[in-house]
């Protein structure tokens, strides 16, 4: 029973050491894209609905596999089908990719951690499920934290399944938007030869601003602290 149980998550690491043997993250590029471009574009224009479907399981696979492609997705996804269907399908597609790293780590990891946990730990994790949507979505907002590491941390630490969902779903709706909309203006730097580099995505400006959105997410937080220590 208890191999059964961890089961998944052995298997998901053993996918996740072959996808990375094999090196695939490498395909995961701008320059993949741009050297593509033609079959990816007749792609889309032959199959129609059917390769918005196709995008959501890629981007899935590559967010429970905790491959570092996301980004490339997301700007794929607006050059190909548009800001607007573009960043419902990478939403979609990151979301339901940390749900199932979430749902195989948590039936797993979760259980390990918690029982071997001493009382700092504990406490941890009852104070972060307590305000459990406020704290992902700061995580989610603010691009400074590893995708794969706050999936992981939130399956430890007890988050339940629904606010998890939530908090994802709507941090990640920001910098799609910024991500899709630079997608959707690649056909003119790739007719150009021009170089992207990820780096120079986010600006400073649009850094503060989704630290910003960040910290208003932990504002109920704060409140609410603020009154349980008024006497």
């Amino acid at each position: 029973m208890r191999f059964a149980r961890y089961a998944p998550i052995l298997a998901l690491l053993v996918v996740i050491a072959t996808a990375f043997a094999f090196r695939l993250d490498r395909h995961l590029t701008l320059d993949a894209v741009r050297d593509n471009r033609a079959l990816l574009v007749a792609f889309v224009q032959s199959h129609g609905p059917l390769s918005g479907v196709v995008f959501v399981a890629v981007y899935a696979a590559i967010v429970a596999l905790s491959l570092p492609g996301s980004t490339i997705m997301t700007l794929t996804g607006g050059f190909l089908f548009g800001v607007p269907f573009g960043v419902t399908l990478s939403v979609v597609g990151a979301t339901l990719g940390a749900t199932l790293l979430f749902v195989i780590a948590r039936s797993a990891l979760g259980d390990m951690l918690f029982e071997r946990a001493g009382p700092t730990l504990s406490r941890t994790a009852k104070g972060f499920r307590k305000d459990a949507f406020s704290y992902l979505l700061f995580l989610r907002l603010v691009p400074a934290f590893p995708f794969w590491a706050v999936n992981l941390a939130a399956s430890a630490l007890g988050m339940r399944l629904k606010s998890y969902v939530a908090a994802t779903s709507i941090g990640v709706i920001p910098s799609a938007i910024i991500y899709a909309a630079f997608g959707a203006g690649l056909a003119k730097i790739f007719d150009a030869s021009g170089e992207v580099r990820l780096e120079e995505l986010l600006s400073p400006s649009m850094i503060g601003a989704l630290v910003g959105l960040g910290l208003l997410a932990l504002l109920p937080v704060a409140l609410r602290r603020d009154r349980a220590s008024q006497p």
